[in-house]
């Protein structure tokens, strides 16, 4: 109801309103109805998706005892199906508690994604070193702040944003890694792929877009700099859990998300995988039997041609990371906003610079030798096509 509030007054602001006064007027209206109210009233009033308390209750446990997940799990409020990584944006809570509604707000999990999804954008453009995505003014697009506020607004974050936000972190995270792979920095690149993977296992295909990315970018060696720190990180996060609580991270992160566990998981929306899986045990290994073939596919496409820009890696990571939701046994149709924002960033964030491509033209011998070829375009370091050194022509 807030969010359909906002969207409505900010169609009537912009179509009332002259420019340039109506777009900010606009997206202000989309953020406070969409964003800010529905998240400020539900955190107040205590009222969250499962995965909210999931989180801030792993933070409490990994806060005394060191792992965030429980020995016996009874019922599906009791599994946390993450990493040990999420638990941190749970420890919020676990520090300052529930006692006044300014610690209620504080502490709440929700805000804690949301920053460390702003915060990855934000990282990812400042890394980029582009302030409004090397656009000339006046070219009727929108600018890198004001496309990141429709971003934000709109129903694909906003609605996640709001009531859970668990994927926003890991969102974030993967925009920074592929800024910083596109700026050549396999070190920056690995820290924020170690990061990720220690939230949700989903964020293993960005680490092969990323090599790939830098191997075709920036050599073997950046490549493989950035697959060491990336893995050596992950572990690091990774393992300690691992070592104080084997069974259940098995059967929580990876059982459960599967539909393998005890407990049925509520990721239960009517996707091709999930309605595989539910035929029976037949459907389920064909399900993750397709599953396996799109993953090889995909990798197959990064060692045949390699991502060659920050746009391109992006949409080759959004591709990868459908297929998996597509076919994963279980699986919710609000997974598929990362890619949708992976992409959209991507091309927002992006510098764009002038293509030095030079048109064929059809060169003319001149009777000044030392004149430039008629028809060829001044370009900084540009080659006339046809032409010789010397100033003869051809």
């Amino acid at each position: 109801m807030s969010a359909g509030i906002g969207y409505v007054c900010a169609a009537i602001v912009a179509a009332r309103l002259q420019w340039p006064r109506a777009r900010t007027a606009s997206l202000l209206c989309a953020l406070v109805g969409a964003v800010v109210v529905p998240l400020v009233y539900l955190v107040l009033t205590g009222t969250q998706q499962s995965e909210v308390g999931v989180i801030e209750r792993s933070g409490v446990l990994m806060l005394h005892q060191g792992t965030p997940y429980l020995e016996d799990p009874h019922e599906v409020a009791d599994y946390t199906p993450y990493l040990p990584g999420m638990a941190l944006l749970g420890m919020p809570r676990a520090l300052l508690g529930a006692d006044h509604w300014a610690l209620r707000l504080l502490g709440d999990a929700r805000l804690w994604c949301a920053f460390v999804f702003l915060i990855g954008l934000e990282g990812g453009r400042r890394v980029l070193n582009t302030p409004d995505a090397g656009r000339p003014a006046g070219d009727g697009r929108l600018s890198y702040r004001a496309a990141l506020a429709a971003l934000i607004a709109s129903p694909p974050v906003a609605l996640p944003l709001c009531v859970s936000g668990v994927d926003l972190p890991l969102t974030g995270l993967l925009c920074l890694a592929l800024a910083c792979a596109a700026r050549g920095r396999p070190v920056a690149t690995g820290l924020a792929l170690a990061a990720a993977c220690s939230l949700k296992w989903t964020a293993l295909p960005a680490v092969a877009v990323a090599v790939a990315f830098l191997g075709w970018a920036h050599g073997r060696r950046a490549a493989v700099r950035c697959a060491v720190v990336a893995s050596v990180g992950a572990l690091l996060l990774v393992v300690p859990s691992a070592v104080l609580s084997p069974q259940p991270m098995v059967q929580q992160v990876l059982a459960f998300p599967t539909g393998r566990a005890d407990a049925v998981t509520p990721a239960d929306s009517p996707l091709p995988g999930h309605l595989l899986a539910e035929l029976g045990p037949v459907g389920w290994y064909l399900a993750v039997g397709l599953l396996l073939l799109g993953a090889l596919a995909v990798g197959a496409s990064l060692l045949l041609r390699p991502p060659t820009g920050l746009a391109s890696a992006a949409q080759r990571l959004a591709i990868g990371l459908c297929v998996g939701f597509l076919l994963a046994p279980a699986g919710r149709f609000g997974y598929l906003a990362l890619p949708i924002v992976l992409v959209v960033w991507a091309r927002q964030a992006a510098p764009q610079r002038p293509s030095r491509v030079v048109r064929r033209e059809t060169v003319r011998p001149r009777p000044d030798a030392d004149a430039p070829p008629v028809g060829v375009a001044h370009l900084p370091g540009a080659v006339a096509v046809g032409s010789v050194p010397g100033g003869e022509s051809r």
